[in-house]
């Protein structure tokens, strides 16, 4: 009976400790993979990734956005990088906290050196607006930015003030006529901030017509800006994404705690013979 009890705490002693060295591995690999990317560009890399992250044990999928926190470490790691050094973003995310993304790019657009943004999949929202500030834009063929209008609560802020005007004053209650009167402000300051971020790069009247089509709710929130899309706009994007980024992209994978839903050989294919 001893062995059998010893045996079993030695089993749950693995279970609760080998999440946790799986996930110290993962992240040895992932430095080791930028410090690669580093060495390759000559630059600072900074990998600011989204996706699902499995909790030690449990197995529970944590859904990421950009919050302060990630905010505080972006700009924590600007500071630390030298005026004449430039600096790789690497942006994978649906968006997050408004307040967050301009801090972020406020600190990239006035960092000395070029700054580059590398989007391997998406970056909507709060990602899209980062991306306004840097020198490069460097996207995958089929990576997608996003509209920048802004969400009041569930709700697009173009939308609140739509419904506002297909309606007299009286018919509204107080509550919806705050939340006008905040989505008109923040459809104004994020189009103030967008306006500075793209003033530098390119005309007035294009900076303002760019300005317009992103931050006004012309199109729904998750509208794909496709690399053509945004190149008809007048945004500078290539597809020079170097190989090693697709090596750090592939060690944040998504949770493996269920059956996957996409699957197959994991290796490059020539032609099949």
């Amino acid at each position: 009976m001893l062995a059998i009890d010893n045996i079993f705490w030695i089993f749950f002693i693995f279970l609760f400790f080998y999440p946790q060295l799986m996930f110290k591995l993962k992240l040895i690999q992932r430095y080791n993979c930028i410090k690669k990317l580093e060495k390759e560009r000559k630059t600072r890399v900074i990998a600011m990734i989204h996706r699902q992250e499995t909790l030690a044990l449990f197995g529970i999928p944590l859904y990421r956005f950009i919050n302060m926190e990630d905010s505080e470490e972006v700009l924590r790691a600007i500071r630390m990088t030298s005026d004449d050094v430039p600096i790789d973003l690497i942006l994978h995310t649906p968006g997050g906290l408004v307040l967050a993304s301009e801090q972020i790019a406020m600190a990239l657009k006035e960092h000395k050196a070029k700054t580059t943004v590398i989007i391997p999949h998406y970056a909507m929202s709060g990602g899209s607006l980062i991306s306004l500030a840097v020198d490069e834009i460097i996207m995958d063929k089929n990576a997608v930015m996003g509209p920048v209008d802004p969400q009041i609560g569930q709700y697009p802020a173009a939308s609140i003030l739509n419904v506002i005007d297909t309606k007299y004053v009286d018919e509204l209650e107080d509550e919806t006529l705050i939340l006008g009167d905040i989505a008109k402000k923040a459809i104004n300051q994020v189009g103030e901030f967008v306006y500075w971020l793209l003033k530098d790069k390119m005309s007035e009247e294009k900076a303002k017509y760019i300005t317009e089509l992103i931050s006004t709710g012309v199109w729904t929130h998750d509208y794909p800006l496709t690399i053509n899309k945004l190149k008809d706009m007048g945004i500078k994007v290539n597809t020079n994404v170097p190989k090693t980024m697709y090596d750090l992209f592939d060690l944040y994978k998504q949770p493996t705690g269920q059956k996957p839903s996409v699957q197959y050989v994991p290796a490059p294919y020539g032609k099949i013979k």
